[in-house]
């Protein structure tokens, strides 16, 4: 769902035709799977994977229960990246609805958005550090982070289908209250058998809701700060600025600094070269110096180092 916006219109028809799909195939690879372990009798073990002992008894220990092993391995891959591609998107889209920095929204070098998935990185390192990588610990924390946005987005649907009551939003009601009833009894069950490791959700979750409000307060205010006033009878105080400094950066003399320094003399009343120095070749930058106040000898020459 995060995804949405990355579909060509219309993307909810096409966003809903993809979640098809793979809800189809989801639902055959359970089913199959299902179907063969009770057929075979295959139950979990701590030594053996169920699609291991699977791939044993119907194509035994040849090239095709290792393909099957590889593959098996790649989609689990594809699915640890998941979060890395999905969670930057929704960073984005609470970004551009004033709830996280701005910040998430520019895109990095390879076109990503590179602080979302730096931000992931850092949380995954610290429930990692917390919970010492016991998976045992962390899926039923995963669990609740899942179904929890489920039972909100099914409940969102029904007052979406109950608002606009378009063709046959009985039955799509129906449907997405019986998702929604169905991951709130999810949720019910992992707070209560599994509580001990469920439990930060209760805290983590509130402070991010406050920070998410916080930042979207702080959005709010400077748009009424920078808003242009509508109203006439209002008086805007207005600021007269006696003067401008201009600064220039200035890394060597050249035309092009020539042609700065001109203009830049043109549009304000007093200029200021500035010039960043580095240790690794002092000599260089002490030429420069020499070389721009004896070009611009009217001009001040700052060196920073």
């Amino acid at each position: 769902s995060n995804a949405v916006p990355n579909f060509n219109k219309p993307k909810s028809k096409n966003a809903s035709a993809t979640l098809a799909i793979m809800a189809t195939i989801l639902a055959c690879f359970f089913g199959g799977i299902t179907f063969l372990s009770y057929y075979m009798g295959i139950v979990p073990n701590s030594h053996e994977t169920v699609l291991s002992q699977i791939g044993v008894n119907v194509f035994g220990h040849g090239i095709v229960y290792y393909i099957l092993q590889l593959s098996t391995a790649m989609i689990l891959a594809v699915a640890a990246n998941t979060g890395f591609s999905a969670f930057p998107i929704l960073a984005y889209n609470l970004a551009k609805d004033k709830f996280l920095p701005h910040a998430y929204l520019d895109k990095g070098d390879r076109l990503g958005y590179s602080n979302g998935i730096i931000s992931l990185a850092i949380g995954a390192m610290v429930l990692i550090g917390i919970f010492g990588g016991r998976t045992n610990s962390l899926i039923p924390l995963y669990a609740v982070g899942v179904f929890i946005p489920f039972t909100l987005s099914q409940s969102g649907m029904i007052i979406h289908w109950y608002r606009n009551r378009g063709k046959n939003w009985q039955i799509k009601s129906v449907i997405n209250f019986i998702g929604a009833f169905i991951s709130l009894a999810l949720v019910t069950c992992l707070f209560l058998l599994r509580f001990p490791n469920v439990w930060p959700y209760l805290i983590v979750m509130p402070i991010l809701l406050q920070i998410f409000y916080k930042i979207h307060h702080h959005y709010v205010r400077v748009a009424e700060q920078l808003r242009v006033v509508e109203d006439e009878t209002e008086i805007t105080a207005t600021h007269h600025f006696d003067g401008a400094t201009v600064i220039v950066l200035v890394s060597g003399v050249t035309r092009v600094t020539a042609n700065a320094i001109s203009y830049a003399q043109s549009i304000g009343d007093y200029v200021i070269a500035m010039h960043v120095s580095f240790d690794s070749n002092p000599e260089k930058e002490h030429k420069t110096s020499e070389q721009f106040k004896k070009e611009f000898p009217d001009v001040r020459f700052v060196d920073i180092h």
